[in-house]
């Protein structure tokens, strides 16, 4: 008896898929968090290294160390001209503490950590960290970009395998995948990137955003599936040509090649204000 695979199921395999995409998207950008842990004195201790904060507040560094343990924070902003500040971290109640001095939108700081046990040297990363500062995104307009996203790619996912398994709904999957788009996309996208970077549009041809880029990869792709769909409705290879876009777009990390400010050109002053 041939096993046939049931609408619920393929909807299911593209929700799962479309989990796993995001979850690739968030551990592989250059905004997520370099985690890691040192071994001291036979003792474990974990840390985290932001690399993405609120522009109004300092980004903090807090980590559990033996009391014999000091620490050498040593930051400057990213592509600037100016020298390293080196600020010196004292074991307080076993943890050490430090804040890297907040930006405007799209502002990024560069940054390295040291730990010394009067003995050995502990380099919490092997090359500075950059930690990009933006600006709060209200959440009604955060929470329904990142819905129509999300499930845009669902849709995306479950439109080629309409189209490959020669279904009926190709074209209507197809239509609601575009608007997901459009909406998530090309309408919020901005918004969210105003209020976090200060900019609508970064992307081509005023600059080169990937996130803003890809996004408009994928739109188009799916807008000309949708022109050649209302022509011939049996066409199956445009949306899966354009699935398969969508897969390869979103396979770039997200964030990468985002908005930033070269101070080398602002002649801005630097924040030197550091808090331990």
């Amino acid at each position: 008896m041939k096993y046939k695979i049931t609408s619920w199921q393929l909807w299911a395999i593209s929700f799962i898929l479309m989990l796993a995409l995001a979850v690739y998207q968030r551990t592989t950008g250059p905004t997520y968090p370099v985690r890691g842990k040192i071994e001291i004195a036979g003792i474990k201790y974990t840390y985290k290294l932001l690399r993405t904060h609120d522009t109004k507040i300092d980004a903090p560094f807090e980590m559990n160390v033996p009391d014999n343990v000091t620490g050498k924070l040593k930051y400057k902003r990213f592509k600037s001209n100016d020298n390293w500040t080196s600020v010196t971290m004292l074991p307080e109640n076993g943890m050490i503490k430090a804040q890297i001095p907040h930006q405007p939108a799209a502002g990024k700081v560069e940054y390295e950590i040291t730990l010394t046990d009067g003995s050995k040297t502990y380099a919490l990363s092997d090359e500075p960290v950059i930690i990009r500062f933006k600006g709060a995104v209200p959440s009604y307009i955060l929470i329904p970009h990142i819905f129509f996203m999300f499930f845009a790619m669902v849709f995306s996912i479950r439109t080629g395998f309409e189209a490959l398994l020669k279904r009926h709904n190709t074209y209507l999957f197809n239509m609601v995948t575009m608007l997901l788009f459009l909406v998530g996309g090309l309408i919020l996208g901005p918004i969210v990137q105003k209020y976090a970077f200060d900019a609508y549009w970064t992307g081509w041809p005023w600059g080169h955003d990937l996130t803003d880029n890809k996004t408009i990869i994928a739109f188009v792709f799916w807008l000309i599936s949708w022109i050649i769909l209302r022509k011939n409705k049996e066409n199956r290879v445009w949306p899966i040509v354009a699935t398969f876009v969508m897969l390869a777009v979103y396979l770039i990390p997200h964030s990468v090649l985002g908005s930033e400010i070269d101070y080398t050109k602002t002649g801005s002053t630097p924040n030197n204000e550091i808090k331990q």
